[in-house]
């Protein structure tokens, strides 16, 4: 199984939206909530081609993107072949 990181706050709509999905199709994921983190949110910009919105996403490493990136993967059925790697 796939190694899957999230960036997140807390409050988030978009947040809570894509750990929706990536429960409902029960993958486990490590969260890094970067709510006031700074040194968090810039780490997170790094990894993520200098993205400094969240949710920011990563399969082994690999930038995803953000909640409405996720989806479309879902949508195109790249998501499951990534997750299952």
């Amino acid at each position: 199984m796939a190694k899957v990181e999230i960036y997140t706050w807390r409050t988030c709509p978009f947040c809570v939206r894509a750990k929706g999905l990536l429960d409902r199709k029960g993958v486990s994921y490590t969260e890094h909530a970067v709510d006031g983190d700074e040194p968090g949110r810039d780490a997170m910009a790094a990894r993520g081609d200098g993205r400094r919105s969240v949710p920011q996403i990563f399969i082994d490493d690999r930038h995803i993107g953000g909640c409405d990136d996720l989806h479309a993967l879902e949508r195109s059925g790249e998501l499951d072949p990534l997750l299952n790697a």
